[in-house]
């Protein structure tokens, strides 16, 4: 298993890198929304939807929501980015939320049509908002693309930084009802981890030095908030009664179980880069 997972991750980072750096905003955008609402397909299951019409329905409606969207930011000018900015804005007051909904643990665990109403709507909160926090990132400044690869490389850092610091020196576990295997000395490691590596790539990024206090600041917060999407994800699917929100990716699981932190971080990393100016 570990050779197929790092096998298939050989294959999907340098895919995700060239396409990062190498489109234009605009297919970026609909590279990334295909990818978002596949883990979005996932999540519907996740929160026992399991009607494919039913499903397809509620994917096209988020879709739907993407558009509306690209078309309201349309103007003479060119276009504007407020609505991304509003939308990322209220994807962190969610992720906020989620922190809570972690802490009690029980809480629409029982299968009832509101709690499958509000996981819906958890969907649509974590995923589009993401969404509008990538496009943001990617189309603000003539380096956009080498900004949202630093912040993607942060929460890629902090994942296989947390991995390690946890098998080695985990003692204290963070979530154990909701994932027994996360200790706190692994979320600390992570932290470490993609901090570092946010540094690197924000200098790639243009970054000058004397801002890169600010971008350790904004990658800690944006790494420590993808840590709630990572075991908010899990919730879902003890609840579930699943290990993986998929098969479709060897050694990995689903694509839900890729993105889950990233979903979390992007629109903290986008909103801190814009407060702090960098």
């Amino acid at each position: 298993m570990t050779r197929t997972r790092v096998a298939a991750a050989l294959v999907m980072t340098p895919v995700a890198i060239a396409a990062i750096l190498l489109l234009p905003t605009p297919w970026m955008m609909v590279a990334a929304a295909v990818v978002f609402l596949a883990g979005l397909w996932e999540w519907f299951e996740l929160a026992d939807i399991e009607d494919t019409l039913a499903r397809t329905v509620l994917l096209v409606a988020n879709l739907g929501l993407m558009v509306a969207i690209v078309w309201a930011s349309r103007s003479n000018e060119g276009g504007t980015l407020v609505l991304y900015k509003v939308a990322s804005v209220i994807g962190i007051l969610w992720w906020l939320l989620a922190l809570l909904w972690l802490g009690r643990f029980d809480f629409g665990s029982h299968h009832e049509g509101w709690a499958r109403a509000l996981k819906l709507a958890a969907g649509t909160l974590a995923v589009v908002p993401a969404w509008c926090a990538l496009t943001w990132l990617h189309a603000e400044s003539e380096n956009g693309h080498r900004w949202l690869l630093t912040a993607l490389a942060a929460v890629w850092a902090a994942d296989t930084g947390a991995y390690f610091a946890g098998r080695y020196l985990g003692r204290h576990k963070l979530a154990p009802r909701v994932s027994p295997n996360k200790t706190i000395e692994g979320m600390l490691g992570g932290v470490v981890a993609g901090t570092a590596v946010a540094l690197g790539f924000a200098t790639y990024a243009g970054a000058p030095a004397h801002d890169l206090p600010k971008v350790a600041l904004v990658a800690a917060a944006a790494i420590l908030v993808s840590v709630i999407g990572d075991l908010f994800e899990s919730l879902l699917k003890r609840h579930a009664g699943k290990k993986d929100s998929g098969s479709l990716i060897p050694g990995h699981g689903g694509v839900l179980d890729r993105i889950d932190a990233v979903l979390a971080a992007l629109p903290v990393f986008a909103l801190g880069k814009g407060l702090l100016g960098l």
